[in-house]
């Protein structure tokens, strides 16, 4: 097959760590091209969406700043590939968005893009808890002050974070008796023009914020477990976090089961449920990571899940497609 993945710039991805490499890196195992492009290369003219996309090679797996080559970019419609990953970073802003209008633009034209455009704009990664509040801690989204104040006063210890934010970046724990709540909820709603969202505190995040990664609706046998360091309430890796792999424990594969078919029935192929103690909190369906980490620690290759459900969906596409 031809994969083709949208990525950030190849010199900023931490291979050791990376999980669109860790998908990369078990294709070329199976013998499956690879190209690359990046978000600004993607146009829409004439009445096609066209990657400029370059022909990838690994040339190694353990030198983290020469570990590709590629050739020189080529103008290829992207129903051409047999699939094109959206393993774009978030933030998840307008040019983001302007993306998916023309991935889905190229799906309209045969091309098979995963995960979903039209499900990755219609989750955000915050707010699609709510289709499945069963398993939400107590929650609001709002931009009204006393509405917060009230939620807090409710539960006295509170999460508040933007509903577009990642990585932690601006996720607030409040107390009932913080003398800077004021500031902090003008700051976050910026005087009441921005929604965001407000969660009762969780404290098992002491024991970690989890990542169960769902492929083709089917949970990996394994969580990451991210830890926060002393003094932190926020288990991001990128803050400090330590990630820690563990078996998913029956509430995890609970909420896995129940979530897996009915993202996948939207389109989207691979997600990143978090989940704190009992309790969901995010789904990521951007960019969703950990395979790494889940790999080194347990053995267990999400990668080669991915792939295995890249194969079955649509290399039987393409042969039914060469057989017609």
């Amino acid at each position: 097959m031809k994969l083709a993945f949208i990525l950030d710039r190849l010199d900023s991805i931490k291979t050791y760590k990376d999980s669109s490499f860790a998908m990369m890196r078990e294709a070329v195992t199976r013998s499956h091209e690879l190209f690359v492009m990046q978000q600004g290369d993607i146009i829409w003219r004439g009445d096609k969406t066209i990657g400029f996309a370059c022909s990838l090679e690994l040339i190694s797996q353990d030198d983290a700043t020469r570990w590709y080559a590629v050739d020189k970019p080529e103008e290829v419609p992207l129903e051409e590939f047999d699939v094109v990953l959206m393993r774009k970073d978030p933030p998840f802003d307008m040019e983001y968005v302007y993306s998916t209008y023309m991935l889905e633009l190229a799906e309209n034209r045969g091309a098979h893009i995963v995960n979903s455009p039209r499900a990755i704009r219609d989750h955000n990664e915050k707010l699609a808890i709510a289709k499945f509040s069963e398993y939400t801690p107590p929650t609001l989204v709002t931009r009204q002050e006393h509405l917060i104040r009230d939620f807090l006063a409710e539960h006295r210890d509170i999460v508040l974070k933007p509903l577009d934010g990642m990585g932690g970046a601006s996720v607030f724990r409040l107390h009932s008796a913080d003398h800077n709540l004021g500031v902090i909820i003008e700051t976050l709603t910026h005087y009441g023009t921005r929604t965001v969202m407000a969660q009762r505190y969780i404290p098992e995040i002491a024991h970690g914020d989890k990542r169960i990664l769902l492929i083709a609706g089917e949970p990996v046998p394994y969580t990451l477990a991210r830890v926060p360091r002393p003094g932190e309430s926020r288990g991001n890796l990128n803050v400090g976090g330590t990630g820690i792999a563990q078996p998913l424990t029956p509430r995890d594969r609970e909420i896995a089961e129940a979530l897996g078919p009915a993202l996948a029935a939207e389109g989207l192929m691979l997600v990143g449920l978090d989940v704190i103690g009992d309790y969901l909190t995010e789904i990521n369906v951007t960019s969703p990571t950990c395979m790494r980490e889940i790999m080194d620690q347990t053995g267990f290759n999400a990668a080669a899940m991915m792939i295995d459900a890249l194969e079955k969906k649509f290399k039987t596409n393409l042969q039914s497609d060469i057989g017609s």
